[in-house]
């Protein structure tokens, strides 16, 4: 008669772990402090904008939470998607930006508000394409540095680069947004230095750059003379640079807005007035509240108490998405998150710093927090692409 076989019991039989590997897995996964910091950033963002939007009109608060809600469905697509498939589209991906940029300066559906076309009319809703086109340049600036493997070793490569985003650069400034079009570079110059392009290169791209905007900010009265009009720089936009090198310039004209933006972060003090408690926006003093200058609104009613635990929440959203691209497993994954970071990093100190006349005013929003539902959904799918790295590094490690 056969023996039966023999069962043998695994000597270190651990029944817990199951349960532990699960856990492991799970956090292999998903990156939990990321995921904290977004949706503690983002209750802070909803509870101030609710606050801004209380007593006016102008903004609603509903269209802010439907922002918040489409950008999560788009973070979760994201995070599903397998990033790596994005980076071989580099032709479709720069079709697809200038299409986004030129879009609001199409007849029918684009909108011009203030001397600038930077909207697009769609059933009814006005979107910003060019909040989308900060991420789209993102990922195909990605895409076209990553090919490099980390090292751009000639000239002619970098300059490649480098004209590509002249060259989107150049299609933003046609709106006119200058303040994109500085994210633009931002974005690409962080992901040109991570991405293996030599120091000496990039200074002297940003002396080009000095010496372009100080030669435009010289010729450009002489062509107003010669034709008329405002050729290169729009009158507003001059008022800006004026206040900006002069804060005490005509304070109840162009210097207006810093002053009141100054005022509203001096009332606050140590621990603010209070939630809902603002007087600068609730009375009218604090142009564009609730989205440009929401930081005003953060320091009134929350002081420096509140500000600085908005910064800390932007520390961790910062941190957590450097980890992301520190344990990426390939040059487009790190470029990517870099990209991300890139955008938030400046966007972060343009606006705060222009509210506190350290920066040129400009109409860059503060991530999660300003009003607006197309920004808003860009942020959020900037996160699912970090959380699809981080959920997809394992996978390279056999190839």
């Amino acid at each position: 008669m056969p023996l039966a076989p023999k069962i043998e019991t695994p000597t270190h039989f651990n029944p817990t772990s199951t349960t532990g590997s699960r856990i492991r897995r799970f956090f292999e996964v998903v990156n939990v402090p990321l995921i904290i910091v977004l949706i503690l950033l983002t209750a802070y963002g909803l509870l101030i904008v609710h606050s801004a939007t209380l007593n006016t009109s102008l903004f609603s608060f509903n269209r802010q939470v439907m922002g918040v809600g489409i950008g999560v469905v788009l973070l979760i697509l994201l995070w599903r998607l397998d990033y790596r498939r994005m980076g071989d589209l580099l032709l479709p991906l720069l079709i697809l930006d200038f299409i986004l940029i030129l879009s609001p300066l199409l007849p029918f559906i684009g909108v011009e508000e203030n001397g600038a076309n930077r909207w697009v009319n769609l059933f009814g809703q006005q979107i910003q394409p060019s909040e989308l086109a900060k991420l789209v340049t993102i990922i195909a600036m990605a895409s076209l540095v990553g090919r490099y493997r980390g090292k751009i070793d000639s000239g002619r490569e970098y300059l490649k680069c480098l004209g590509t985003l002249l060259a989107l650069f150049v299609a933003i400034m046609l709106q006119p947004d200058l303040g994109t079009g500085l994210v633009f570079f931002a974005v690409g110059i962080a992901i040109l230095f991570v991405g293996g392009a030599h120091w000496k290169w990039l200074l002297i791209t940003l002396v080009a750059l000095s010496a372009a905007a100080a030669l435009v900010l010289y010729i450009d009265p002489i062509l107003d003379d010669m034709m008329g009009r405002d050729v290169l720089l729009k009158e507003y936009q001059k008022n800006r640079l004026l206040v900006f090198m002069d804060d005490t310039i005509d304070p109840m004209g162009i210097g207006y807005n810093l002053k009141q933006a100054k005022i509203a972060i001096g009332s606050g003090g140590l621990m603010g007035k209070g939630l809902y408690n603002a007087t600068q926006s609730t009375l009218g003093f604090l142009p564009e509240a609730p989205t440009d200058f929401i930081f005003c609104v953060v320091a009134e009613e929350l002081g420096f108490v509140g500000c600085m635990g908005l910064l800390a929440l932007f520390a961790g959203l910062i941190l957590s998405s450097l980890w992301v691209a520190f344990r990426a497993n390939n040059p487009f994954g790190n470029l990517l998150v870099i990209g991300c970071v890139g955008m938030w990093i400046f966007q972060i100190l343009e606006n705060i710093g222009m509210t506190c006349g350290l920066m040129p005013i400009t109409g860059i929003p503060l991530p999660f927090v300003s009003f607006g539902s197309s920004a808003m959904v860009t942020n959020f799918m900037a996160v699912g692409i970090i959380l699809s790295v981080w959920t997809h590094r394992e996978k390279q490690k056999g190839k």
